[in-house]
């Protein structure tokens, strides 16, 4: 059977019959529910065009973020603090470290990368607070990663800056578990978060600390570098078109990121181009996808590579819901919201 845009090419979240009716809603108001106008830009614009792109969508989503985050409640009992750590190019990167208040025992630990692209947004956006807030709430200690990003107001700074910043994080948790807290440790992330999260596992393994990370949890993953293309092995990318994301709009992020495409075969940029043999070996992995993103087949692709090598994994796919629509629309949708959570919370718990 079609779905989506491959049985009408009209379609929207709106119109498509999969689509759970409280995101339509939440979209319809905010206006986002149907086709989005297209740029003008694409991957081959010239980079000032497209950094500009990249800041114009930063601005744009911040506020839409902003929105639909401002009546998710904050969970009561969780305290959050700010440290300043080096990174292993000489910068600062700001880390955000969220815990159950007044816990006294070594609790899983959460390095967790924001979404965007690795071309936009920020940790410190009120969406990934109160993400890793309610996270922290179900009794973990979440450390938010302030790293560098390819475009907007922390850019550009294209791969591997965000990388390093993301390892260099990591690495500082494990160093200091015992000051954090922090028994064993997992990387999450969503949408660009995802590929830093499958990426960081692939640059730990090159380098020999993998040990440091008991698992990895993926959601919505932005992997492929192939938005742009004609892939009949990603029907999603067609299927689900301009639903709440576009083509068009990851071919330009994800452009920045790698400008001259210089790592388009490198697993540690583009964790989708891993060989069998940097994946085998590897420790427990969970890709979440949503079932309406134009993402969703190469996060299960990758999932059932993984699978194929040997990697202990769990494929998830949230029903109804659109590119990371089970965490941005926490407080139209907070069964699925809370699911989500608690399915992260569950998976560092079951690597104790």
């Amino acid at each position: 059977m079609l779905h989506g845009r491959h049985a009408d090419p009209d379609a929207t979240l709106a119109t498509d019959p999969r689509s759970d009716p409280r995101m339509v809603e939440a979209f319809t108001t905010l206006g986002l529910a149907g086709r989005l106008p297209p740029s003008g830009i694409t991957k081959d614009s010239p980079i000032e065009e497209r950094l500009a792109f990249a800041t114009m969508s930063e601005e744009g989503m911040g506020m839409i973020f902003d929105t639909l985050a401002k009546d998710l409640t904050p969970p009561a009992g969780v305290s959050t603090s700010t440290s300043t750590i080096t990174g292993v190019d000489g910068n600062d990167i700001t880390v955000y470290i969220s815990r159950p208040a007044g816990a006294h025992r070594t609790l899983p630990g959460v390095v967790h990368l924001h979404g965007g692209g690795m071309a936009i947004a920020s940790a410190g956006d009120l969406p990934y607070i109160r993400l890793r807030e309610h996270l922290a709430a179900t009794g973990l200690v979440v450390v938010g990663v302030e790293f560098r990003n390819s475009g907007g107001k922390l850019g550009p700074h294209p791969y591997p800056a965000g990388l390093n910043d993301c390892a260099s994080a990591a690495r500082w948790v494990s160093a200091h578990r015992d000051e954090l807290g922090v028994g064993h440790l997992i990387a999450s992330g969503e949408s660009g978060g995802g590929n830093l999260t499958l990426t960081l596992a692939h640059k730990a393994n090159r380098e020999g600390w993998i040990g440091e990370i008991a698992g990895f949890y993926a959601q919505c993953p932005f992997i492929s570098n192939r938005w742009a293309d004609s892939c009949d092995d990603l029907p999603s990318l067609e299927e689900n078109d301009e639903y709440f994301i576009s083509r068009e709009q990851l071919a330009i992020l994800g452009s920045l990121y790698d400008p001259d495409g210089r790592h388009a075969r490198d697993a540690a940029c583009w964790a989708s181009v891993a060989a069998e043999d940097e994946l085998s070996g590897l420790p427990p992995h969970v890709i979440s996808v949503n079932e309406l993103d134009p993402l969703r087949d190469e996060g299960l692709q990758y999932y059932r590579r993984l699978l194929r090598a040997g990697v202990p994994a769990v494929g998830r796919m949230v029903a109804g819901t659109c590119h990371g629509g089970d965490l941005l629309l926490a407080s139209v949708m907070p069964e699925v919201f809370g699911a989500s959570i608690r399915d992260v919370s569950g998976f560092a718990y079951s690597l104790a």
